[in-house]
């Protein structure tokens, strides 16, 4: 017991250390951190919790979840950098603790303790812990689904199995259908190589899918029954099944794409654990298979095979098997003595220097900060904010500002209507350029080519007075319209 406290005090401190120290000073980027910032922040601006908007227009990429753990962190801190990470940040603390505390039932509190730093000072985490996105959340979500179906199937205490799938709708309502599909494969899978399928049988199964059926239709029926077609094409067809089938980024879409993904994201623990498990399964060694090993086995292989075989790849998609790695590489670095936690003491204070000396300064880079903050005079004396040409994404600028711009185009380049394509993921909405009232003092992001291209549609004194992420910010006075 006295182990498991000072395990709990040193596990609370790298957390404060790594997670929560500097987080105030890291602005929101684009093209990703963005739009679940600004969807947030337009949540309490509407003052509508159930159909998440941005740029005051309704938005199908993401579930709701996230979106609400966002807006209750603006409601408590306000709207800045801080409360804007604090959700991925108060979930890194929920996963080292469920980590903890599910290793120590597997395998003692020294391994449980070795695979929540492992888990806490592994490259990925680093990442997703600091990154406003939905992954942390998805991480904690569908290992507690995994988690409580273990506990159920090995203890014999059925209603882990309703829990399990309380758990999934969480998962759901977190990130969509991937919450239920995967530990369900998963499950599956496992079942079949204990030869033990009877198991879903029981009558627990069947309360547990009406329980996942109630708590994740919470936000999916209002969200049908509002929005009916265009939510089940866009939502469902677009962001969840154009992304297993078209791949969104083509260049990453290579067969050792995660085997990167995984040896990058272990860092710097993937360097020694895996070099030793080869040299040890070349002298024969074998891992014993208990069940605990297959449900990890299963857990890890199915995440890394499922996201393979998906067109589109992202760096995040593989990190739910990040717990059943860092539990089977634990008990090798059990063996390592005081060198494991010399290199983890280490690999900390790298980090701190690396939040400090390079993401806080590269995260002002990727992001419109610095341009929302100069458009800001000229925007409260009353000049119009449009788009041309532009390179990149413009929703921080919108978040840091609280103006909504438009993408000047050629009339004849506004769609009629919305494309079932990737082309919904730009949400920026469209004007004509011949609409535009050039009496009026004008604001303009884009590049160097479009200001030349606009100084000869509008001819007059363009003043650079700020830049962002891959553009500048441009303003024109009310005045010098016609000369």
């Amino acid at each position: 017991m006295v182990d498991e406290k000072k395990h709990l005090w040193v596990l609370g401190a790298v957390w404060l250390l790594l997670y929560l120290l500097g987080n105030n000073l890291l602005t929101v980027t684009e093209p990703v951190e963005c739009n679940y910032a600004e969807t947030a922040r337009e949540m309490l601006i509407y003052n509508d919790y159930f159909f998440p908007r941005i740029l005051g227009n309704f938005w199908f990429d993401k579930p709701i979840l996230y979106y609400w753990e966002l807006a209750a962190s603006f409601s408590i801190f306000g709207v800045n950098n801080f409360a804007a990470r604090f959700p991925s940040v108060l979930m890194v603390a929920a996963a080292m603790a469920i980590l903890y505390w599910w290793g120590r039932k597997l395998y003692g509190s020294r391994v449980a303790f070795v695979a929540a730093i492992l888990f806490a000072t592994s490259l990925e985490t680093w990442y997703v812990g600091h990154a406003i996105i939905t992954d942390m959340t998805l991480l904690v979500t569908i290992s507690l689904t995994l988690i409580f179906f273990y506990k159920g199937y090995t203890e014999k205490r059925n209603i882990n199995f309703c829990y399990a799938f309380a758990a999934a709708a969480l998962a759901v309502l977190d990130k969509g259908p991937i919450g239920l599909c995967l530990p369900g494969l998963i499950i599956v899978l496992f079942l079949l190589w204990q030869k033990d399928l009877r198991v879903l049988l029981a009558k627990e199964i069947l309360f547990g899918f009406l329980l996942f059926l109630a708590v994740a239709g919470i936000w999916y029926v209002p969200m049908f029954l509002h929005h009916g077609r265009d939510f089940v094409d866009v939502f469902l067809g677009v962001h969840n099944v154009m992304r297993v089938t078209v791949s969104e980024h083509p260049r990453d879409n290579v067969w050792y794409y995660y085997i990167g993904v995984f040896l990058a994201g272990f860092f710097p623990w993937s360097l020694v654990a895996v070099p030793a498990a080869i040299k040890k399964w070349r002298k024969g060694w074998r891992l014993e298979l208990t069940t605990s090993t297959k449900f990890l086995l299963v857990w890890a292989v199915t995440v890394f095979v499922v996201f393979q075989c998906f067109a589109t790849k992202y760096v995040t998609y593989t990190f739910p098997y990040m717990f059943p790695v860092v539990l089977l590489m634990a008990r090798y670095f059990c063996q390592t003595g005081k060198k494991f936690f010399y290199g983890a003491a280490v690999m900390s204070l790298v980090y701190v220097c690396l939040l400090f000396g390079v993401a806080v300064p590269k995260m002002e880079l990727h992001s419109s900060y610095p341009m929302a903050m100069a458009a800001r005079p000229y925007l409260e004396q009353g000049a119009e904010l449009y788009c041309y040409q532009r390179r990149g994404s413009v929703i921080s600028f919108s978040y840091y500002s609280g103006a909504y711009p438009h993408d000047l185009v050629e009339k004849e380049d506004i769609p009629e209507e919305r494309s079932l394509d990737w082309s919904v993921t730009d949400i920026v909405p469209k004007q004509d350029l011949d609409s535009v009232n050039t009496g009026k003092p004008l604001l303009v992001i884009t590049t160097k080519e479009g200001i030349e291209k606009l100084q000869e549609r509008w001819p007059g004194n363009w003043q650079q007075i700020g830049e962002g992420y891959k553009q500048q910010l441009y303003y024109r006075e009310a005045e010098e319209r016609g000369l």
